[in-house]
């Protein structure tokens, strides 16, 4: 049942935390309308779920703030024909994401209590262009590669080459990057295969294990 305070909420999280910074990708938005972050969140902390920063979520690990979600989002320029592979898949709202914007989504989780946990939060939704893989994303998920697109939501010191390997031909990886200074990478490459990385901001993710 829809709960006019959630749906409020989830609203003014769009308009005063999303849209207010310049994210105007309309299909994005209204996703971000539709998608209820509170569940993806634990119950004693579902409350917190539209504020304005990160959150503490299952098994130590964190879900993003909203715009950070957005913003990475939005980096991936993402076409409904597009495959996806995501790094982390964390509580799978950003999971969930992912799989009203593009065809196919293979997220990779190295915590199997964390992957079950996000398929639990995802069950409900019936997505059936979603393919859960349990384990280490450093070296991407050669099986299904390329990519049109990756997302990674934890931070190794460089980028790994087996990730740029994976990404096709005008493909886009959203990465980020650092120790203990983080910075977050838009990386592209062209028909010819040429990378560019190019820096967006800093952010702070929880390390990515190798």
């Amino acid at each position: 049942m829809a709960n006019p305070f959630e749906d409020y909420a989830r609203l003014q999280m769009v308009r005063e935390q999303i849209e207010a910074r310049g994210i105007r990708n309309k299909p994005l938005l209204d996703v971000l309308l539709k998608v209820p972050r509170h569940l993806f969140v634990p119950l004693e902390i579902r409350h917190l779920a539209y504020t304005d920063h990160a959150l503490l979520s299952y098994c130590g690990q964190t879900i993003s703030q909203p715009y950070i979600v957005a913003k990475m989002t939005e980096l991936l320029n993402l076409k409904p024909t597009h495959k996806v592979l995501e790094i982390g898949t964390g509580t799978g709202y950003q999971t969930a994401i992912l799989a009203e914007l593009a065809s196919e989504v293979y997220t990779m989780e190295v915590i199997k209590s964390l992957s079950d946990q996000a398929q639990e939060n995802l069950a409900p939704y019936h997505y059936d262009n979603i393919h859960f893989i349990c384990g280490n994303g450093y070296h991407g998920y050669p099986k299904a590669a390329p990519y049109d697109a990756i997302i990674v939501t934890a931070a190794p010191p460089h980028v790994p080459d087996k990730l740029i390997e994976q990404l096709a031909p005008e493909g886009r990886m959203v990465i980020p990057v650092g120790s203990s200074y983080q910075i977050l990478y838009l990386i592209t490459k062209n028909e010819e295969g040429v990378v560019t990385e190019d820096p967006v901001f800093s952010v702070v993710f929880v390390p990515m294990v190798r």
